[in-house]
């Protein structure tokens, strides 16, 4: 009754029956149809030495023999790969005597002090009797602690009831060596679930019975559905108690060990990392040979060039900077952009060594190479702090083209964002980065710098930006002004203090000098997103009316649409509404044609998207801006997906129209700015300057520009697990999205009218595969999941007459969806039994639903082409 942990009789042999099962299915699945193996075998156990100051304190040998491999649930004969061969065929003849081989296990006060096993052997059959060993732990009364075993130093709470004992471990706790990375995004990353629970049931102070059981479940947060369980139980059954060998007499447990077999060593209880070699693999050019043709840049907005893509990534990261480099030097011209797209994804230190050092950043002819280089780099799911270090250099070094540099600078920003997300901000490379950034800024003289560095800041949201942000939004010029302005929009609102709101209500209400519509918009959907005092909205409202034409009515849709989509400042607009003196028909019945609206994409259990179109005219006619987001958000967190904003100014002169007030010099400029994935890309130029415009407009196809066009890894879930029978368990996740995103403006002076157009081109492979890795078995599931679609987004504008009509659409086209799941058991020789399971669904295209005043505009401005046609001739 004194002891704290189970006591074995002397002179006993014990005899036990032990089964080790793993299941590998879908995460709602029942066990009876998982893939799966079983190990099954009888143990012995007996007390070798007691220790004569401490009962407590016992030297036990655990033999494990007449092993069986089998099915974990029963197969016709055709499908079962352990048929008609033995246990020795199956796990080879050296594994097998290894495992057959007796460990010892000190036990003090029932906790594994010392675990003896022999030194040379193999990791595999030695990690499946350290399983068996740690079994044998337990406690006899009921309280917390943190204790080793198979699984590391984990956090463990024993519950006891009479001769019943449970034992629950933490796996989240646990410290073990694992190699694994995650997404940078919650919403693109896998959501993880582990237990882990022991019952022992107890009889003469000593095990009867144990049962022990882990669950593992993944999920991909995006789409719950798609996930994978891992199942792995454990039991041993006392069967006889007979009679046994002597105690060895000894005082110290070192003369027993010497005594028993000089052979044995301490080794530790903790899993030591195992991988069992793949045989028959093809190496990286074969794979590449394979896949080559799918990489087409014809062919990359489908779902093959996403699937092909992340098999490439996936040997990439098993390949040697030799390896790599022999494909980037041989491969053709029109391949070697998605190459570089593959490799600088793969985000090993062999893969950037060897894309460093076939890039020439002092060589402006590789400059598309140069740029893919960089995006990929931007979109990176866990990048290092080597890169960021390595763009740093590269941008102090020579760059030949301007346009790279300003790319470069753009990345460094998103990186120095994505590293502090993961506690990195103190990192001496994140460090050096922003110092560049913040102080180059400073000392920017030329408009294009500090439009460059205000772009990384847009990346980095650094909250040390937030004041030179709002020196550059109050007194820059134009386009300077509006980008520090959108900057800001993008900070979370717990960032803007009182100093930011009091700047913006500056700028929107021009207390210290005239600023362009484009900032004040802005300025005023930043007020209006960050927790606005009854006295902010009340002043807002008051101004329409008092505003340049289009922008009145583009601030009234803005209030209407915050309304109608219930965002969170609607309360207070409710409240100021009451107030007749700022809602009245003078204010809310303006003309204009300036508009925003917000609709939902879709609404799920899982994730639901947003898209926004906003559009602002000048009073001419003439498209100021436009901008369409795509945002998809769950309970916790969200992603700005998709931001595609197109500008224009000083393009009056070309209709003979006057412009708005404090718009009056200003060059003729159009271009295009895109967000993707949180990262803000570097803006593209339509045109610049009248002169530029004119032989534009003369010899306009109205070809769309392409603003961005590649292949980005999205999600990138890699978990390595260590079961505690033994064997390794990994879960690996991989979201691959091929994109094509174009725009172009056309104008047609004689008809009076221009068009711009976005045209989106995506498609989307998602691979799981969830394996657990016995040296003899291999189990597991591999899903997919693949879709493709297009949205384009248009927009007509007729000018001949006022107020101007407008029309827009934003269409998707149909999207097909194809999920597929296997589940396979496979042995080295190649035997194999799987099982598939498949689905195909078309989701029906549809044009999204903008407010009634477009749908109104819409069907005027295509009845009056229609008349406008047939009166030529």
């Amino acid at each position: 009754g004194h002891t704290t942990g189970p006591s074995l009789n002397n002179d006993k042999l014990y005899k036990f029956a032990y089964s080790a099962e793993v299941y590998v299915d879908q995460v709602k699945a029942s066990l009876q149809k998982s893939a799966g193996y079983r190990i099954s075998s009888g143990v012995d156990v007996n007390l070798l030495w007691r220790n004569p100051d401490n009962d407590d304190d016992q030297l036990v040998k655990i033999t494990i023999k007449d092993v069986q491999v089998e099915n974990v649930n029963e197969r016709p004969a055709a499908k079962n790969i352990f048929k008609g061969k033995s246990t020795e065929k199956i796990i080879g003849k050296d594994y097998l005597e290894a495992l057959q081989r007796p460990i010892v296990v000190e036990l003090v006060r029932g906790k594994v002090k010392t675990f003896y096993s022999y030194q040379n052997e193999p990791g595999f059959t030695q990690n499946i009797k350290r399983g068996l060993a740690s079994l044998f732990q337990l406690q006899l009364h009921s309280g917390s602690s943190r204790e080793v075993d198979i699984s590391g130093k984990c956090n463990t709470t024993y519950h006891v009831r009479q001769d019943q004992v449970t034992k629950i471990k933490d796996l989240n706790s646990c410290e073990i060596e694992r190699k694994g990375f995650t997404s940078h995004n919650r919403i693109l990353d896998v959501g993880t679930k582990g237990t882990s629970a022991t019952v022992y049931v107890l009889e003469d102070s000593f095990i009867k019975s144990i049962k022990a059981e882990e669950n593992f479940v993944f999920v991909l947060n995006y789409r719950r559905k798609t996930g994978a369980k891992i199942v792995s139980k454990q039991r041993l059954e006392l069967k006889s108690v007979q009679a046994g060998m002597g105690l060895i007499a000894a005082k110290q447990v070192a003369g027993v060990i010497k005594t028993l077999d000089p052979n044995y060593v301490a080794i530790p209880l903790e899993a030591e990392p195992v991988k069992s070699k793949c045989k028959k693999c093809p190496s990286l050019s074969e794979h590449w040979q394979s896949i080559r043709e799918h990489m087409h840049p014809d062919k990359l907005s489908q779902p093959e060039a996403a699937k092909s893509f992340l098999s490439f990534i996936q040997n990439i990261r098993k390949a040697t900077k030799e390896e790599i480099l022999k494909i980037i030097r041989s491969e053709k011209q029109e391949f070697l952009p998605q190459v570089v797209d593959a490799v600088t994804s793969a985000q090993t230190p062999e893969s950037l060594e060897a894309v460093l050092e076939f890039l020439d950043f002092k060589d402006a002819s590789t400059f598309i190479l140069q740029e893919r280089f960089l995006y990929a780099c931007g979109f990176a799911s866990h990048p290092s702090e080597t890169l960021l270090k390595s763009l740093t250099e590269k941008f102090k070094g020579d760059v030949a083209k301007e346009e790279i540099r300003e790319t470069l600078v753009i990345v460094m920003g998103a990186l120095i964002r994505k590293l502090c997300d993961r506690d990195g901000c103190k990192l001496p490379a994140v460090l050096e980065a922003k110092r560049l950034i913040l102080n180059r800024l400073e000392k920017a003289s030329k408009d294009d710098n500090v439009q460059m560095y205000l772009l990384a800041l847009k990346n980095a949201l650094l909250p040390e930006g937030i004041p030179v942000l709002l020196k550059y939004a109050e007194s820059g010029e134009g386009p300077i002004s509006s980008l520090a302005a959108t900057a800001l929009q993008r900070y979370d609102p717990s960032f803007l203090t009182k100093e930011v709101k009091e700047t913006m209500n500056r700028i929107y209400h021009q207390t210290r000098k005239v600023h362009e519509k484009t900032v004040r918009t802005t300025a005023a959907a930043i007020i209006l997103n960050s927790n606005p005092s009854y006295m902010e909205v009340k002043n807002i409202l008051l101004s329409i009316g008092e505003l340049p034409m289009e922008m009145n009515k583009y601030m009234l849709s803005m209030i209407q649409d915050i309304l109608h989509f219930e965002m969170p400042s609607s309360k207070t607009i409710r409240q100021v509404l009451k107030d007749m003196r700022a809602h009245n028909y003078d204010r809310f019945s303006k003309m204009g044609s300036s508009s925003a609206y917000t609709g939902y994409i879709t609404r799920g259990p899982d994730v639901s998207s947003t898209y926004s179109l906003d559009i602002l005219y000048s009073g001419s006619g003439i498209l100021r801006r436009s901008n369409m987001n795509i945002h998809v958000f769950d309970r916790n967190a969200e992603l700005h997906g998709i931001q595609v904003v197109i500008e224009a100014q000083g393009l009056e002169s070309i209709i003979a129209a006057t412009p708005d007030e404090g718009e009056e010099n200003l060059d003729s400029f159009a271009g295009m700015s895109a967000i993707l994935f949180d990262f803000q890309l570097r803006p593209v130029t339509f045109f610049q300057g009248y002169g530029d415009l004119m032989s534009k407009m003369l010899s306009a196809t109205g070809d769309a520009m392409n603003v961005v066009k590649g292949l980005v890894l999205l999600t990138d879930f890699l978990q390595e697990i260590q079961l505690q029978s033994g064997p390794t368990a990994s879960a690996e996740f991989m979201g691959g999205l091929a994109i094509d995103i174009s725009g172009g403006m056309e104008f047609s002076l004689w008809y009076r009218e221009s068009k711009t157009n976005v045209k989106n081109r995506i498609a989307v492979f998602v691979a799981g595969n969830t394996e657990v890795d016995s040296f003899f078995v291999k189990t597991g599931m591999e899903t997919t999941l693949e879709a493709e679609t297009a949205l384009d987004f248009i927009s007509t504008v007729q000018f001949s007459q006022y107020p101007f009509l407008v029309c827009m659409q934003m269409d998707r086209v149909d999207s097909p969806f194809r999920t597929h799941m296997t589940k396979y058991e496979s042995l080295p020789s190649g035997r194999r039994y799987t099982a598939r399971r498949g689905k195909a669904a078309t989701l029906a295209g549809n044009e999204y639903p903008l407010h009634q005043e477009n749908s109104n505009m819409c069907k005027k401005v295509f009845g009056s082409k229609s008349d406008s046609a047939g009166s030529w001739f």
